[in-house]
């Protein structure tokens, strides 16, 4: 993957809708050649596939954080099966470090946030947590 293949898959990052025909002035290349880059990009699964953005997806409105959880021994796996049934925990990551999985939540509002934090805080093995939340989103 080359320069150009990344500055592609940023663009189409920003809006995977743009048309090739833009995409090609932007890159300063031919509309063939963006056309058939996205296509050698899709056919070695450098991209997967398109997708679409709602308001209520990127956030509009909602409550979105990142909680770092700090878990006892091995309650672990018992703890991220937790998590993974909260309708608020939208991903689940482990990680290294001070902190043994990260959170990503996204809640209607403050009082639903609350609650969800409310529940993480309360699940057996859970020894500490820490939240961020997620004010603005930088860039495309």
């Amino acid at each position: 993957m080359d320069r150009i293949d990344q500055e592609l898959i940023a663009l189409l990052r920003q809006d995977a809708r743009r048309p090739v025909t833009a995409l090609a002035s932007l890159l300063g290349i031919s509309r063939a050649t963006v056309q058939a880059r996205i296509d050698r990009l899709r056919a070695t699964g450098a991209i997967l596939g398109f997708t679409l953005r709602l308001p209520e997806a990127d956030g509009v409105g909602r409550v979105r954080a990142v909680t770092m959880l700090a878990v006892s021994g091995e309650a672990i796996d018992k703890v991220a099966r937790a998590l993974q049934r909260m309708a608020d925990v939208v991903a689940l990551y482990s990680t290294n470090g001070r902190w043994d999985l990260i959170a990503e939540l996204d809640s209607a509002d403050l009082p639903q946030f609350d609650q969800a934090l409310a529940r993480i805080r309360k699940i057996d093995g859970v020894v500490a947590t820490e939240t961020s939340l997620k004010l603005a989103r930088v860039g495309g």
